[in-house]
């Protein structure tokens, strides 16, 4: 029987949902403080996952989890570039 690859999974700060590391972004906090959206999923720094979905992250906007995740404020332009990245993905599919 051949061994199958574990699939890494991530919790959605948002719905609490664990889903494939693939369905998910992740928003980092460097040391310095600085939040951004890491498409690569290599940055280090305080990581937490969103699904990319607009319900979600308009749901993190408003309830402000991001900012009580990464214990910083998150400006509005990295709440812009997730819903971006959500339209660029919908609109290849």
């Amino acid at each position: 029987m051949a061994t199958r690859k574990k699939i890494p999974l991530r919790k959605c700060v948002v719905t609490g949902e664990m889903r494939p590391k693939k369905e998910l972004i992740r928003i980092v906090r460097s040391k310095e403080g600085e939040v951004s959206v890491d498409v690569t999923g290599k940055k280090s720094g305080r990581g937490a996952y969103l699904t990319l979905d607009k319900e979600t992250i308009l749901t993190a906007k408003k309830k402000n989890t991001l900012a009580n995740h990464l214990q910083v404020s998150i400006d509005d332009s990295i709440y812009e570039e997730l819903l971006l990245l959500i339209e660029e993905g919908n609109s290849v599919s």
